[in-house]
C-alpha cells in the first residue's frame, strides 16, 4: 500500500467511527451543528476568500477558460449565499428515524422498516468549492460522515472550507471527523478513495462526463451516478406551438452550462413547416446555434431565418454541449421520436409539448429517464423546484436512488423487529 493509499484508508477508518457516533444523534444536535457551520463560515469568509483567491490564480495562469474560474470564485456574497444555504437544510425535515412500512404481523411480531443513513459518502466533485459546504452539510443533516474529495484546481479552498466546518463541529456533539478533506491533490488519492471498500459506503460523483465515467469504471465502492444530461423536447403534433416554443428557449437558453438543459430538440414533421420558422426566430434572439438536420436547413433557408443553423452530423445528437448550441430534428412520428430518445438519452429528463392527453401517456409510459415533463421546460428537474430543499446531484441511475437526491435520497433502511420471547 503507498503512502497516499495509506492516508486515505485512515482518514476514511476515522469517518466510518465518526458516522457510528453521528447516526444515533437527534434532529436539534446536527441542525445546531449546522448553523454554527453557517455562522462560522461568515465569520471567517476573510480567510475562505483568500485561500480562494490562490485558487483563481493559478487557474488564469493556466489558461482556464472565464466560465470555469467563475465557478471557482468565491467572493464575500457568495459565501453568505453558501451559509445561508446551509441554514435553508436546517429547515429541512430530518429523514433518519422516519418509519416507511410495517404493522403487527399475524405472529404479534411488532415489525417497522426506518431510515437510517448510509454511513460513510464519499463525494468526488470538480472545480466548485461551494459543493464542498453543500455535500457536508446534506450528509450531516441525513446523519452520514461525509468524505470530500474536489479538484486540485480548488484545493486552497477546500482545505479552508473543510478546516472552518471542522471548527464549527467542535463542541456541538457532532463528531469533527464526520468531514474530512481526502488529502492529496493527484489523481491517486481518488482511485485510493474509489477503492476504500469496506471503509466508504457510497461515492457520489459529481461533474462532468469524464469524471463520472472514470468513478464509475474505477470504483470498487458502489457509486451513484449523477450529472450527464443528453435532455430532450419532443414538439408533437398536437403541440400548443406557442408553448413549444417557449418551452424550447427556455430549456435550451434559461442557463444552457446545468445538466438539465435541452441538447436536442426532436418536432413531428406535421407541425415542422409551422413551428420551425418560430422557434428558429426565438432560438436566434436568444443566441443559440441550431445544429439542424436536412428538412431544418431547407425551413431555415426558405424562411431566411436569422438563426446560426449548420449542418447536423451524427455526433451532435450524442453531445450533451452545456452551451448555446441546440440540435434539432424533424421526425415523421413521436415513435421515431421515442426511438432517437432511446438511442441517445442519458436517461436524465425528456419532454413532449402536447395537447393530447392520448399522446404524453403513451410518451411518458415509454420513456425511460429519471424524469418526463409534459408542457414544461427540463430545467424543471431540480431538487428545489421539486420541493426537496437542496439536493447532493441528479441521479440517471436506477438502484438506490433516481432523479433529483435530497436528504431521503441520502438514506438506506434497516427492518426492527420487536417480539415477546418470540420463537420460530
Amino acid at each position: 500500500m503507498s503512502d497516499i493509499e495509506r492516508e486515505v484508508h485512515t482518514v476514511a477508518a476515522r469517518a466510518k467511527d465518526a458516522a457510528a457516533d453521528l447516526a444515533p444523534l437527534s434532529r436539534a444536535v446536527k441542525d445546531a451543528a449546522l448553523l454554527a457551520i453557517a455562522d462560522t463560515l461568515v465569520k471567517r469568509a476573510d480567510e475562505v476568500t483568500a485561500a480562494n483567491a490562490e485558487d483563481v490564480e493559478r487557474a488564469k495562469a493556466d489558461g482556464t477558460t472565464p466560465a470555469m474560474i467563475d465557478r471557482l470564485t468565491l467572493t464575500p456574497q457568495r459565501v453568505e449565499a453558501i451559509a445561508d444555504a446551509v441554514r435553508e437544510i436546517v429547515e429541512l425535515p430530518d429523514p433518519v428515524g422516519e418509519s416507511v412500512r410495517g404493522g403487527v404481523l399475524p405472529n404479534g411480531l411488532d415489525l417497522r422498516q426506518i431510515r437510517v443513513p448510509l454511513g460513510v459518502i464519499g463525494i468526488i466533485y470538480e472545480g466548485r468549492p461551494n459543493v464542498t459546504v453543500d455535500a457536508a452539510a446534506l450528509c450531516l443533516k441525513s446523519g452520514n460522515a461525509v468524505l470530500l474529495r474536489g479538484s486540485s484546481s480548488a484545493y486552497s479552498s477546500n482545505s479552508a472550507i473543510v478546516a472552518v466546518l471542522r471548527e464549527a463541529l467542535e463542541g456541538t456533539g457532532v463528531p469533527v471527523d464526520a468531514v474530512q478533506l481526502v488529502p492529496g491533490r493527484t489523481r491517486e488519492s481518488a482511485t485510493a478513495l474509489m477503492k476504500a471498500r469496506g471503509l466508504v459506503d457510497v461515492l457520489i460523483p459529481r461533474g462532468g462526463k469524464t469524471l463520472i465515467q472514470s468513478v464509475v469504471r474505477d470504483s470498487t465502492v458502489p457509486v451513484i451516478e449523477t450529472g450527464e444530461g443528453l435532455c430532450h423536447v419532443y414538439v408533437d403534433a398536437d403541440a400548443d406551438l406557442d408553448k413549444a416554443v417557449a418551452i424550447a428557449t427556455n430549456a435550451k437558453a434559461q442557463r444552457c452550462s446545468v445538466c438539465n438543459s435541452a441538447e436536442t430538440l426532436l418536432v413531428h414533421a406535421d407541425v415542422a413547416d409551422a413551428y420551425l420558422p418560430r422557434v428558429l426566430d426565438s432560438l436566434a434572439e436568444a443566441g443559440v446555434t441550431v445544429h439542424g438536420d436536412e428538412r431544418v436547413l431547407s425551413v431555415a433557408a426558405a424562411h431566411g431565418s436569422p438563426a446560426t443553423v449548420v449542418e447536423a452530423t451524427e455526433e451532435d445528437w450524442a453531445t450533451e454541449y452545456l452551451s448555446m448550441d441546440l440540435a434539432v430534428r424533424v421526425v415523421p412520428t413521436i415513435d421515431d421520436a421515442l426511438a432517437h430518445i432511446r438511442r441517445y438519452s442519458t436517461q436524465h429528463t425528456e419532454a413532449i409539448v402536447t395537447d393530447s392527453l392520448r399522446a404524453s401517456r403513451y410518451f411518458v409510459s415509454r420513456v425511460d429517464s429519471a424524469a418526463v415533463m409534459v408542457n414544461a421546460s427540463t430545467r424543471f428537474t431540480d431538487g428545489g423546484e421539486f420541493g426537496f430543499g437542496a439536493e447532493i446531484g441528479i441521479s440517471t441511475q436506477k438502484l438506490h436512488a433516481r432523479g433529483p437526491m435530497g436528504l431521503t435520497e441520502m438514506t438506506s433502511t434497516k427492518y426492527v423487529v420487536t417480539g415477546d420471547g418470540h420463537l420460530k
